[in-house]
């Protein structure tokens, strides 16, 4: 039995029928990435005789600790404000949806891009961005905290399952989707997160290059997602009224579509219809845009996507501007919504005084925790923290407050 090396293809059962789509679909396009060229894994390991290597890198996700625990953790409204609401998990999901639907467009690897979009928010704390933005003030003196840095370590080291290694052990390929699908983290404004520099000393990811154009499609993808469903979610929690949504071009072009094909029809299905037209447009507009820039580089490899200088999968123009407006509109009607407001500020005190409590008390840690914290420095020991806290779900975070203070905000 081989055995695939860093550095070298993992050979499958599909390497002799070559770079063709699992589901027989025809050859992938030259610029897709090859799955027989596959840098490999960090640890070898013995090829899947079932599955392509992206394929039994988006088992791996799905089966993981910190994938189920998304279902807990905030979108944008906390879980028990409602059943309905989208969660981290749920959202997720979505992404991989939309992702897989365009990579098939593009005819590029969908498994791959399926694995890079269920992986994206591996590393969310609890209650979404005020939890990482608590957790980042928390870390300033030990390196930071960025969630896409986070879900790097969650597939590198602190999912604990097999025999043979911390991690899940993927492919470069979904690694560098993982770490890059929303763009090149050298050359920047930003500083390289302190983990993901960390991570490049042992396996290079190319921080300077584009990614791959499946993980190209995977953070578009997460656009589509999110502008559809805020809107869902924040009109069923009452932020906004259909007359205040008509109001912004693209969702009021859309609903004058809607009411003029189905007259009186009701609130629930009318938002729905909404929805489905906005996520078409965006993804039928992804498409278009991506395909006349593929047409301009002609790029005769994945190679060829990483060294464009650009991205080669986007939006066009005028949709960017529409979507501009719409995030303006959601940005003031929901996220910026004063319960939401209110809540996610009590979020992030949550969080900061859990981090607080940790770092000064590590007793107050779980016992297998609390062992492990006894072999680090003060810095280590801080991430230490940062790592158990970006673990929690909203409801154990919640827990964990209640345990160790006299008093826990309802957060409602």
């Amino acid at each position: 039995m081989s055995i695939s090396q860093p550095g070298k293809p993992e050979q499958d059962f599909e390497a002799l029928a070559g770079n063709d789509a699992p589901s027989g679909r025809g050859p992938l396009a030259p610029f897709a990435v090859d799955r027989r060229l596959s840098r490999g894994r960090r640890i070898p390991e013995a090829p899947s005789p079932t599955r392509t290597p992206y394929a039994r890198d988006r088992d791996r996700i799905l089966h993981s600790t910190a994938f189920r625990r998304l279902n807990y953790k905030t979108q944008v409204f906390v879980y028990h404000e409602g059943d309905h609401y989208r969660s981290r998990l749920t959202h997720s999901l979505e992404v991989a949806q939309i992702a897989r639907s365009i990579a098939r467009a593009l005819k590029v690897d969908e498994d791959l891009t399926e694995a890079i979009a269920l992986a994206h928010d591996l590393g969310h704390p609890p209650f979404g961005h005020a939890g990482e933005r608590a957790l980042d003030a928390a870390m300033t003196d030990a390196g930071g905290f960025d969630h896409n840095a986070q879900s790097l370590r969650v597939v590198t080291k602190l999912e604990r399952k097999y025999g043979g290694f911390d991690g899940l052990n993927l492919t470069w390929e979904t690694l560098e989707g993982l770490v890059k699908h929303n763009g090149p983290l050298l050359g920047g404004d930003k500083p390289v997160p302190e983990p993901v520099r960390d991570y490049c000393v042992t396996q290079d990811l190319e921080l300077d290059t584009h990614p791959s154009l499946e993980a190209q499609i995977a953070a578009l993808a997460d656009d589509i997602a999110y502008n559809a469903h805020d809107i869902d979610d924040g009109y069923r929690a009452s932020c906004f009224t259909f007359t205040a949504l008509a109001g912004v071009p693209i969702a009021g072009r859309l609903l004058a579509e809607v009411d003029a094909a189905y007259p009186e029809l009701e609130d629930t299905r009318r938002l729905y219809e909404l929805n489905r037209r906005l996520i078409t447009a965006m993804v039928d507009d992804a498409i278009a845009e991506t395909h006349t820039r593929l047409a301009r580089l002609k790029p005769g490899s994945a190679d060829a996507i990483r060294q464009a200088g650009g991205a080669t999968a986007a939006f066009s123009e005028s949709m960017m501007s529409e979507l501009a407006g719409l995030r303006a509109f959601l940005f003031a009607s929901v996220y910026r919504h004063p319960r939401v407001m209110r809540i996610m500020g009590d979020a992030e005190d949550l969080v900061v005084e859990l981090f607080q409590r940790y770092a000064r008390d590590p007793d107050a840690l779980p016992p297998e925790w609390r062992e492990e914290a006894r072999a680090h420095d003060d810095r280590a020991y801080a991430r230490h923290v940062a790592d158990f806290i970006a673990g929690q779900t909203d409801r154990y975070a919640l827990a964990e407050h209640r345990r160790l203070f006299d008093a826990t905000p309802d957060m409602r």
